[in-house]
């Protein structure tokens, strides 16, 4: 495992939710990576990611969260964060992906708007 992340995945009906804990930067994308992919060729094409324990977000995880967007796009797809920091936002916003990625304040407003979407 990376060090500095550890990821519990589970699936709350068709939406899969990953809960994050720790940094999300260079050393522990390829993790996060690995596992978002293994889930999307498995066919889960909803996903939320639970950011209430991510204390850092690099640009190599802003990358990540972009592509794993790009990838979910379309009918019956979906990708979210929710219970993002202020910190880890303030990151978000100033490379304006708060325009781009779907992020709830909470779970359950996110798993609601996965059924708004589809």
């Amino acid at each position: 495992m990376a060090v500095g992340l550890s990821i519990q995945i589970e699936d709350a009906r068709e939406v899969t939710i990953f809960r994050i804990d720790g940094r999300l930067d260079a050393a522990s994308a390829p993790l996060l990576e690995k596992k978002l992919i293994e889930q999307i060729e498995g066919g889960k094409t909803k996903i939320l990611l639970d950011f209430a324990k991510v204390n850092y977000l690099s640009s190599a995880g802003m990358r990540l969260l972009l592509s794993t967007t790009k990838k979910l796009k379309g009918d019956g797809k979906g990708f979210h964060l929710c219970s993002v920091s202020e910190e880890v936002m303030g990151i978000i916003k100033m490379a304006g992906f708060e325009r781009i990625i779907q992020i709830f304040p909470t779970e359950q407003e996110a798993l609601q708007g996965f059924s708004k979407n589809s």
